[in-house]
C-alpha cells in the first residue's frame, strides 16, 4: 500500500507575505489602466474646451437667410480665407471644420468630415464625439444652430475636428508623472512589508529560542506578558499542556516509586530465603522441612512479584489511549462466565461460594456493547480477584450481568460478603497502591485502580455500595459486603457497525 503523501510544511512568514504582496502586485496593473483612463480624461478636457470655443466662434459667423417666395433658406459663412487659415493653424495637430446648411448641403470647410448619426440636439449645445478622418483619429466638437422654422428643413450644423497628438502627449506626461514614482514606491513598499513582517515575527523567534534553551525537566509555564497579544492564546495552550504534562509526569514518578517500593518487598524476601537455604545447604543441614518452607516462601514471593508485574502491565494497557481507540463487539456475559470458571479453583481453596447470575450462553443482549474485550476481561478479573481476596472463608462472591430490556445499558455487578468499604474510603480505594484500612489482605493495591481506568476508557459508570444494610449485618456478626456496579452504555443493533 502506498504511503500517504506528507503535507508540505508551510511558512507563516511566506504565507502572510504572499497574501499581502500578491494583491498589491495584482492591483498595480489595474492602477496603471485606471491611471491611463483618468489621464485621457484629464488630457481631453482643456482641448475639448478649445474645440468648443472654436465651434462657437465659427457658429457666430454663420448667416442664415430666411426663405421667401423666390428662393429657399440660404446659409453662408462670413469667414475670410486668412481667418480660416488662422483657425487651422496649430503646431502639432491638424484642425478641420465644416458648415452644413438646412438641407444638409455643404456650405464651407472640409467636406470629408463625417456627419453625426443622431437627431439634432437643442440649439447652441456643444457635443463631442470621436471619429476617424483620412485614416487618422480625430476629436470632433459640433453644434446645431437655431432652425429656420421652414417645414422640412434641418438646423444648420457647425463641426470642428482636431487630431489627437497633443492629447496623447499630455496623457503620456500625466501617466509618466504618476507611474514612474510607482516603480520606486512599489519596491520600497515590498521592502517595508518584508521588514515589518520580520519585526512582527521576531517575538515568535525569541519565544522559540526561550523554549529551546529550557532544560528537559523544566515544565514551568512560559511568561505570557512577553509575547504579542495574538500569540498569547497559543502560549496559554502550551502552558496548559506543560501543566498537564507536569502532573502526568509527577503521577508517573509517584507510581514508579510506589511500584519499586512494592516490588522491593517480595524481591528482598526472595533473596533472603534463597541466601538462607544456601547457607543451610553449605552448613550441611539436611532438614527437609526448613528447605520446604524456604522454597514455599520463594514461590509465594515470586508469585506476588509476578502478580504485581502483571497488574502494572494491565495498568499500562489501560492507560494507553492510542491502542484503545478501536472498538469491537464485547460479549460481557461470556467474559463474566469465563472469569468465574477461571477463579473456581481459587475459590474452592478458600472455601468461598463463587457463582454467576445473568444471561446464559447463546442468549444475546438487547443491545451491542462496543469496546476492548481484553480490557473489559481485565476489569472483570480484577473485580472478582478483589472480592475473593477480601471475602473470608465460607463467604459468597456473586458475579452478575443485568441486561436492560430497552437496550440502553448493561450492568455488571460483583457482590461479596466481606467487610465492605466505608464511605470515606470509596474514592480512595481507586488510587494505585492504596489498601483499605483495617485489612491484612496481601495484594498489590492496583486492581481497583485498573478497574477505574478501564471503566473511564469505556465511558462506563463505576459505583461502590454495601451488599447488605450495615445495621443488619452488624447484628448478624458479619460484614456488610461490597457491591461493585459498572454500567456500560449499549448501542442499538441497527445503528452499530462492525469495525473488524
Amino acid at each position: 500500500m502506498a504511503e500517504p503523501a506528507t503535507r508540505e510544511q508551510r511558512s507563516l512568514f511566506g504565507e502572510i507575505l504572499d497574501w499581502m504582496l500578491a494583491p498589491l502586485l495584482l492591483l498595480w496593473p489595474m492602477s496603471v489602466a485606471l491611471t491611463w483612463l483618468v489621464a485621457q480624461s484629464i488630457a481631453n478636457r482643456p482641448y475639448d474646451r478649445d474645440l468648443a470655443e472654436t465651434a462657437r466662434t465659427i457658429s457666430k459667423m454663420v448667416v442664415v437667410e430666411p426663405a421667401n417666395a423666390e428662393r429657399e433658406t440660404r446659409v453662408r459663412l462670413r469667414l475670410t480665407e486668412p481667418a480660416a487659415e488662422v483657425l487651422r493653424t496649430d503646431d502639432v495637430d491638424r484642425v478641420f471644420f465644416q458648415v452644413l446648411g438646412t438641407r444638409g448641403e455643404y456650405v464651407a470647410g472640409d467636406p470629408e468630415l463625417p456627419v453625426p448619426d443622431e437627431t439634432p440636439a437643442p440649439p447652441q449645445e456643444i457635443r463631442y464625439r470621436d471619429e476617424e478622418l483620412q485614416s487618422e483619429a480625430v476629436r470632433v466638437a459640433y453644434v446645431w444652430l437655431s432652425p429656420s422654422g421652414a417645414p422640412g428643413e434641418l438646423p444648420p450644423l457647425v463641426q470642428v475636428a482636431e487630431t489627437l497628438d497633443k492629447r496623447s502627449r499630455l496623457a503620456t506626461e500625466i501617466i509618466k508623472g504618476v507611474i514612474v514614482p510607482q516603480f520606486v514606491v512599489l519596491p520600497l513598499a515590498v521592502l517595508l512589508v518584508w521588514f515589518a513582517l520580520a519585526r512582527g515575527i521576531k517575538p515568535l523567534n525569541e519565544l522559540q529560542q526561550r523554549i529551546r534553551r529550557r532544560e528537559s525537566q523544566d515544565l514551568s509555564p512560559l511568561e505570557e506578558r512577553d509575547v504579542p497579544e495574538e500569540v498569547a492564546p497559543l502560549v496559554g495552550a502550551i502552558n496548559d499542556l506543560l501543566s498537564r504534562l507536569d502532573r502526568s509526569m509527577s503521577t508517573q514518578k509517584h507510581f514508579l516509586a510506589d511500584a519499586a517500593h512494592q516490588l522491593k518487598t517480595p524481591l528482598a524476601g526472595l533473596r533472603m530465603q534463597a541466601e538462607l537455604a544456601q547457607r543451610e545447604i553449605e552448613a550441611g543441614q539436611r532438614d527437609p522441612q526448613a528447605l520446604t518452607r524456604s522454597l514455599q516462601y520463594i514461590a509465594h514471593s515470586s508469585q506476588r512479584a509476578a502478580h504485581m508485574v502483571n497488574q502494572l502491565l494491565a495498568m499500562a494497557r489501560a492507560e494507553d489511549k492510542e491502542n484503545t481507540g478501536q472498538r469491537l463487539d464485547v460479549d460481557l456475559p461470556e467474559l463474566a462466565r469465563e472469569t468465574v470458571r477461571d477463579f473456581v479453583p481459587r475459590a474452592m481453596d478458600k472455601r468461598i461460594d463463587l457463582g454467576y447470575e445473568g444471561p446464559q450462553a447463546g442468549q444475546p443482549l438487547h443491545g451491542r456493547l462496543r469496546g476492548q474485550p481484553l480490557l473489559i476481561r481485565e476489569l472483570v478479573r480484577n473485580l472478582v480477584d478483589n472480592a475473593l481476596q477480601y471475602t473470608p472463608a465460607g463467604g459468597t462472591v456473586t458475579v452478575r450481568v443485568v441486561d436492560d430490556p430497552f437496550g440502553q445499558v448493561v450492568v455488571l455487578q460483583v457482590e461479596d460478603t466481606g467487610p465492605g468499604i466505608a464511605e470515606a474510603e470509596r474514592d480512595l480505594v481507586f488510587r494505585p497502591f492504596y489498601r483499605a484500612l483495617g485489612t491484612n489482605v496481601d495484594g498489590s493495591g492496583l486492581g481497583l485502580a485498573i478497574v477505574r481506568e478501564i471503566a473511564d476508557r469505556h465511558g462506563a459508570q463505576l459505583q461502590i455500595g454495601d451488599a447488605r444494610p450495615r445495621t443488619t449485618s452488624a447484628s448478624q456478626g458479619v460484614g456488610p459486603g461490597a457491591l461493585f456496579t459498572v454500567r456500560f452504555v449499549l448501542e442499538p443493533d441497527e445503528v452499530a457497525s462492525d469495525d473488524t
